[in-house]
């Protein structure tokens, strides 16, 4: 309980999103001594992944808006006469526009519940058109790890784990379990499998499905736990920032990751796949042989292109849309440039930021594998769980439902030196963190937030149907209207384990120009069509069947400056939100940062030591091993390096 809790830590953290995880884990690695809260049940905030049933939960909670926990009505009176205070937000005002659509036939029973739930979960939907799909469901109570207030995390309890194992990546569906760690002392920030460790395929359930192309509502919410639906939707660049730092401070032990196995593009009306390696490029039906030399030729100068300014600097002023078409590349070839590689619009980008997008697209491919991303299986509320795991190695605090009332900023000296809990529990430090989600409406009425328009999607097939059922796609439908943005669209498989078998879990994404459905809903009418009875028996139908959807727009504080906040003292800093991109190196970019300056002289994010290496206090053979435990440090990091990038040239098996 929070009477554990103890009084002084060196930095507190609130809220555990991306960004905040990555810090918390720096700053408990270099040796500082960590609290990260959350007034939350759950880790990673709008980066979370839910169940479907969780999912219902959270669109429940958000459509109620109320309150998380309940509030101290004394911590008031605990702010002395030197001492002023920052009262912190208690809703959670990031989503809005929420609405929610089931297509799917509705047949439920009373005797309908979710496989693995801790009770009975009767849902009811009773329109297409259903906006109060959340609140018609009664959901199983959360699991107990779940909704533990206050739990400390010793190192020596975390489960050990490979430190040579690579990061790695699958190509196969997974059948093992979930590690789960958690008791009723100690709990360990599990990955998703905290909902979804039953989310693996089992030999006896081919035999339950119904049959193809009949799923019914019922079935989606009786293997709901089989799905990890990811508020925020991106992948990672093989090479970039994230993977790099997952290698580097080998968290990349807790995660799994499969390949994007195609990139598509939708043209004229149709979706097409688009080549991308050397070998797609010459195995292409859709090029002529001089396409192909063109477009060889242009990404073989995009890779250098900072070596032959020349070459580009006279149309730095234009786009990079105009700039393709004063290359010797034909429409079809600018277009996969434009939308599939750098994957930006006509007005989108310059020249510079245009052929700097597609050189980070090639640098990355074939890394691991034969485009340039991965996902990370059970979904992208993984990563945050995957730092706050490092961090709890090294000794941080992790407290969920756990709310914070105020930050107590000293009026002398005008830096914040405490907070007061839930429970009225003064605690005290030097750093603070906080996401820009608790942030009150006082601090943040001058900022101007951006939004970003999502749709999550359960269909019954894939948009561009092949021999394997199990692709994980990517596409980038271009806007139409001036003013609108262009939609990405992220496609995955059950093998992703985000989704029960039979059917595809499709994220999009946009910059909000309206409501989420109003920016949204026209691609998905090109893409999709609704499920209706009357389809169930013809196969020869063109697009999938949308099952189930859901509409919301989610606030982008990533580019508010810090000095648009008001009153905030100077060791208070502030974290945002996801972004509208597509990688994750602003959240990295930023972590460092704010890592940066509160430990100026300390590496980020290390390598964990070797444990041969560690001098215990009182060691007889201290003298001989501090003499050589001087030199691991040089010889254990190339072979753990290369161990984890499994020289990272030749692809994946």
């Amino acid at each position: 309980m929070a009477d554990n809790l103890p009084s002084e830590f060196d930095v507190i953290v609130i809220g555990t999103g991306l960004p905040e995880s990555i810090i918390a884990a720096a700053c408990s690695r270099s040796g500082q001594r960590v609290l990260h809260v959350d007034s939350r049940s759950y880790y990673g905030g709008n980066w979370a992944s839910f169940s479907f049933s969780g999912l219902l939960s959270w669109l429940k909670e958000h459509q109620e808006n109320s309150d998380i926990v309940n509030e101290c009505p004394a911590w008031q009176e605990k702010i002395h006469e030197n001492e002023e205070a920052i009262a912190l937000s208690r809703t959670d005002k990031t989503i809005q526009h929420v609405e929610v659509f089931c297509y799917a036939c509705q047949d439920l029973h009373e005797d309908v519940e979710e496989a693995g739930a801790l009770q009975k979960n009767h849902a009811s939907v009773t329109s297409v058109n259903c906006t109060e799909a959340a609140d018609s469901a009664c959901l199983p109570v959360e699991d107990e790890s779940l909704r533990t207030t206050s739990c400390e995390i010793p190192a020596e309890q975390t489960p050990s784990s490979d430190p040579e194992r690579a990061l790695e990546v699958n190509d196969v569906q997974v059948t093992g379990e979930k590690e789960n760690c958690c008791d009723d002392n100690t709990c360990v920030p599990s990955t998703a499998a905290k909902e979804t460790s039953e989310n693996v395929p089992v030999a006896e359930d081919t035999a339950e499905q119904p049959k193809k192309n009949r799923i019914t509502y019922s079935q989606i919410i009786k293997e709901g736990r089989r799905f990890n639906i990811d508020l925020v939707s991106k992948l990672l660049y093989s090479r970039g920032l994230l993977i790099d730092l997952l290698i580097k401070s080998n968290v990349s032990r807790y995660a799994e990751f499969k390949n994007i196995t195609r990139i598509l593009a939708f043209r004229e009306g149709r979706v097409k796949q688009v080549p991308c390696s050397r070998a797609d490029v010459f195995n292409s039906k859709q090029l002529t042989m001089v396409e192909k030399r063109m477009l060889m030729k242009f990404l073989t100068f995009c890779m250098e292109y900072e070596e032959h300014p020349d070459e580009y600097k006279a149309y730095e002023e234009i786009t990079f849309s105009e700039y393709l078409k004063t290359q010797k590349l034909t429409p079809s070839l600018q277009y996969f440039v434009l939308h599939s590689m750098a994957m930006t619009s006509e007005t989108g980008s310059s020249t510079i930021d245009g052929l700097k997008a597609t050189k980070n697209f090639l640098h990355s491919l074939g890394r691991y594998g034969n485009t340039p991303f991965l996902f990370p299986l059970y979904g992208q509320g993984e990563l945050p769980q995957c730092f706050c795991r490092m961090c709890a190695v090294f000794g941080g605090i992790y407290c969920l439902r756990h709310s914070v009332q105020c930050l107590v900023v000293d009026k002398e000296s005008g830096k914040c030196k405490a907070i007061i809990d839930q429970y009225g529990q003064r605690i005290i430090s030097k750093h603070f963190l906080v996401e820009d989600s608790y942030l009150s409406e006082n601090t943040c009425a001058h900022v101007q937030y951006r939004q970003i328009s999502r749709a999550i999607l359960i269909t019954d097939r894939s948009v561009l149907k092949t021999d394997s059922d199990q692709q994980i796609s990517i596409l980038t439908v271009p806007a139409e209207e001036p003013g609108t943005f262009a939609v990405r669209v992220i496609e995955l498989c059950s093998s992703t384990m985000t989704c029960m078998k039979g059917s595809y879990l499709v994220h999009l994404t946009c910059t909000s120009s309206k409501t989420a459905r109003e920016d949204l809903e026209p691609v998905v009418q090109k893409l999709f069509t609704p499920y209706t009875e009357t389809e169930i028996e013809n196969e020869e139908i063109e697009k999938p069947r949308l099952l189930w959807g859901l509409y919301f727009n989610m606030r982008d504080s990533s580019d508010v400056n810090r000095n648009t906040y008001n009153d905030l003292p100077s060791n208070v800093y502030v974290c945002s939100g996801p972004d509208c991109a597509l990688g994750n190196d602003n959240a990295v970019k930023q972590a460092e940062a704010l890592f940066q300056q509160i430990c100026p002289n300390e590496d980020f994010c290390p390598p964990p030591p070797n444990p041969e290496d560690i001098i215990l206090d009182g060691d007889s053979l201290q003298p001989e091993a501090s003499e050589s435990s001087a030199l691991p440090e040089a010889s254990s990091e190339t072979p753990k390096e290369s161990s984890n990038l499994r020289n990272p040239e030749e692809p994946s098996k």
